[in-house]
């Protein structure tokens, strides 16, 4: 009976239930996702649940025993294998982005400290990855029954290491972020309650799989529901169109993706297939950083259906997003998602008095990382004392908890003439400017303002760009006169990273 059960018996019982609810349930036991079912897709190119767990699982045996595990993590099947193996194995994989400089990836080596290199067989490797042993990972081992006994890997402890992912490097050389087995479960499900997620769907994405929004959310998302990904290799809107019209339910993309979507439909394909494709998808969701409310506008326009955002870290996997069942409000990442703490605060470190202020996102919760690898220090100084992950991101609270993401401490809080000015919201103004396609705002030292706002505009029309007075006065019509852009540049491309991110610390007079 339940009122005789004490509270060790509730103990045990949770523990034997935690043992019975693997990382990826349905690569050990696909109830409910029979082994044929489709589990990830690449073009021609397609894994069902028994082909990739007979995959993993044989590779997983080979690398038992690496202790850590580098993957070459190009846009294929044999990511996803050496990925699923290394979680299977117990063994903290290192996605490597392929694109990565050579003086980077040796740092990354170094520090990590793999003693493989997991790739597909006609992969190239850079000499920094000599020294590890080499294996090629196989895709076509036969599909495992259904039933077959995966015992041979029991599941570790949610606290052990899952991946470990480089940051970006903006302040220093890239550190390794600990995310343990635990953080990714528990986004994974937060999303799940959130977007009301399920085996049934389909997710179509573009993104790149060394990082949280390809990787994490895009394959083991799918992969912990029992649905399935198809991954388009590289993007297109055709591509886009092709997938949601055959069955895909949720798109993920990065703003860049998304503008490139607003602008195909702002062309012909606006009574075309596109429009349709996305109008009967489920969910789009779009991440890494704010899309412009001007895209938004756009797609909604097009395809009568809003795009959600999302706010995450390397170093916190997801924080907060716009429920499938909520409203989607441009320019805001919606409420914390279930198990996560948000606050924020002062420069100082004290609660923020007025949540309609900006102030610094701090969370707290069971999707945090354990540490960067190496790096007690920074780990120190990235938490506080009673746990509290200091995000640099600076943001203000609407009054039903969404939050509004003005940018980051370093390079988006703009102090010009006494007031502490966000620079995204300056970007979507100039962005409602018809000459203005593309914009970066940051602040710059003056000697009267302490710090003035400089504009960074990709001109629709380059031989015909907006004036700087025009632009000052649209923004000062727009949002108030102290918040216009004190000097403009034009650009004919804006730098951005390989998420679609703008590089503001490249820009510079």
């Amino acid at each position: 009976m339940r009122d005789s059960m004490t509270p060790a018996l509730i103990r045990r019982a949770a523990l034997r239930l935690r043992r019975v609810m693997p990382l990826l349930p349905a690569l050990q036991a696909p109830a409910g996702s029979p082994a044929a079912a489709e589990a990830v897709r690449f073009g021609e190119q397609s894994l069902s649940y028994g082909r990739l767990a007979a995959a993993a699982d044989a590779l997983a045996a080979r690398i038992a025993e690496a202790g850590r595990v580098a993957v070459w993590a190009t846009a294929t099947p044999e990511t996803v294998v050496a990925v699923v193996a290394a979680l299977r194995a117990g063994v903290p994989a290192v996605p490597l982005n392929p694109k990565t400089g050579e003086r980077e990836l040796a740092h990354i080596v170094s520090d990590s400290a793999p003693s493989t290199v997991l790739a597909a067989a006609g992969d190239v490797l850079p000499p920094a990855l000599a020294a590890l042993v080499r294996v090629d990972v196989d895709t076509t081992a036969a599909p495992r029954s259904p039933a077959a006994s995966s015992a041979g890997f029991p599941e570790p402890s949610p606290e052990s290491p899952a991946l470990i992912v480089y940051t970006s490097g903006t302040t220093g050389p890239p550190k390794g972020a600990i995310l343990p087995r635990r953080a990714v479960a528990a986004t994974l499900d937060a999303l799940e309650d959130a977007w009301q997620w399920t085996g049934d769907d389909v997710l179509v994405h573009a993104l790149p799989l060394f990082h949280v929004h390809g990787l994490i959310l895009g394959v083991l998302g799918p992969l912990r529901r029992g649905g399935s990904v198809r991954h388009l290799g590289r993007f297109s809107t055709e591509g886009v169109a092709r997938e949601l019209e055959s069955g895909g339910t949720m798109l993920f993309g990065v703003p860049t993706m998304y503008h490139r979507i607003a602008e195909a439909l702002d062309g012909p394909a606006a009574s075309g297939g596109l429009a349709k494709a996305l109008a009967g998808a489920r969910l789009l969701v779009s991440g890494s950083a704010a899309l412009p409310v001007h895209d938004h506008e756009r797609i909604a326009a097009a395809t009568g259906r809003r795009v959600i955002e999302r706010y995450g870290m390397t170093e916190t996997l997801m924080n907060t997003g716009v429920r499938a069942d909520g409203e989607a409000r441009p320019g805001t990442v919606g409420a914390p998602l279930r198990g996560v703490e948000l606050r924020l605060v002062e420069e100082d470190g004290s609660a923020l008095t007025d949540p309609a202020s900006i102030g610094e996102i701090q969370v707290r919760g069971p999707n945090l990382f354990t540490g960067y690898l190496n790096r007690p220090d920074a780990t120190a100084a990235a938490l506080t004392a009673d746990g509290w992950f200091r995000t640099g991101d600076m943001a203000t609270l609407d009054p039903d908890g969404y939050v509004r993401i003005v940018g980051r401490k370093a390079t988006d809080l703009i102090k010009s003439g006494g007031y502490k000015i966000g620079a995204g919201e300056i970007e979507n103004a100039l962005l409602e400017h018809p000459g203005v396609r593309e914009a970066a705002v940051t602040g710059e030292p003056d000697p009267d303002l302490g710090e003035r706002i400089v504009a960074w505009v990709v001109p629709a029309d380059p031989g015909s760009p907006p004036t700087a007075d025009e632009l000052a006065g649209h923004v000062a019509a727009q949002l108030s006169p102290h918040k216009r852009p004190r000097t403009v540049r034009y650009l004919d491309a804006l730098p951005r990273n390989d998420l679609g991110k703008i590089m503001k610390r490249s820009l510079h007079g």
